[in-house]
């Protein structure tokens, strides 16, 4: 790849390497290399990968290309509905919604391809007929548009926050109430790229849980976004000193998560409600909790029985 490239609006006064790594979609480390071998090189003055780009500062990207390896299939996605105009799936942990540069792994829309499924073109290219998406470590509920008119529809739906989208999450800690809301604030975190925090210069975010079921290290919730802020969920239960249990980025105890033989956060998009984009008729597909969630859980039930009985034999 031999180009030139502007500074995106975006990018202006951050590092060169954070810069490269936004647009790139590599590591913060590649990119840095990729600066120090001037595969990545500003025009017409000296830098460094700590150097703070100015709108004016034109970007050579001189980068030698590697045939991208054919993406795997994720044979585990399970199709929850499907007709005309859209189709649901319950994605697994380690599949991304769709590809991207340093992803290798398998997506929802290249396995949905593979499996002969047709897509609605609209939409960019390697993310064609997503309106909504879930994070690679997140299980659960993820709808994807056939038709042209889903498209359009669905997007509207999801931007206006008519869909009612509902997981269930595993917080640490004992919840003071059984229902209530977050209303915070979430923005980038400074000084980080891939973590979120609660801060007043941040988008607006709304979260509602109900207490599902107590345990004594942890409290199961069932959870209603009100709007769909990127590790909204995981950021405002961390905020309120309950971060999801196997969530370490946001606070979690890894000896809790170690206990419950999880490798990734406990969080899972039970389902989704929406109006059909055709029918216009209100829509429910209802997912399960995967294995390792569930076998979490019956972890987390053991404990509380043997300390019942550990209680009773005291007395």
């Amino acid at each position: 790849m031999n180009r030139v490239s502007s500074v995106p609006q975006a990018l202006v006064s951050r590092r060169f390497d954070v810069a490269i790594s936004k647009m790139l979609g590599v590591s913060r480390a590649k990119a840095g290399t990729l600066i120090a071998d001037n595969e990545v090189s500003l025009i017409g003055r000296s830098f460094d990968k700590s150097t703070h780009l100015n709108a004016t500062d034109m970007i050579s990207l001189d980068i030698e290309e590697h045939p991208a390896p054919e993406e795997p299939e994720s044979s585990q996605m399970e199709i929850l509905y499907e007709d005309e105009d859209v189709v649901v799936v319950d994605k697994p942990v380690g599949v991304a919604a769709h590809a991207s540069i340093g992803w290798s792994g398998p997506t929802v829309l290249g396995s949905l391809l593979k499996r002969g499924v047709h897509i609605t073109e609209l939409g960019a290219a390697n993310r064609r007929g997503i309106v909504s998406r879930l994070d690679v470590g997140t299980s659960g509920v993820m709808l994807v548009c056939k038709s042209d008119l889903a498209y359009v529809e669905m997007r509207r739906q999801f931007s206006q926050h008519e869909v009612v989208k509902i997981y269930h999450a595993l917080a640490q800690g004992n919840l003071d109430q059984e229902k209530a809301t977050i209303d915070a604030p979430i923005g980038r975190e400074k000084g980080a790229d891939f973590r979120f925090t609660v801060t007043p210069v941040g988008k607006p975010a709304i979260t509602h849980y109900d207490v599902v079921e107590r345990f004594d290290e942890a409290t199961l919730v069932k959870v209603n976004l009100e709007t769909g802020r990127t590790h909204q969920i995981r950021v405002h239960f961390s905020s309120i000193g309950h971060p999801l249990v196997g969530d370490p980025l946001y606070g979690a105890n890894p000896r809790l998560g170690a206990h419950l033989g999880l490798e990734r956060q406990w969080l899972h998009a039970m389902s989704l409600e929406f109006k059909h984009p055709r029918t216009r008729l209100w829509t429910t597909v209802n997912s399960h909790y995967p294995a390792d969630l569930q076998q979490a859980l019956e972890i987390l039930r053991g404990d509380r029985v043997q300390l019942q009985n550990e209680s009773l034999g005291n007395r």
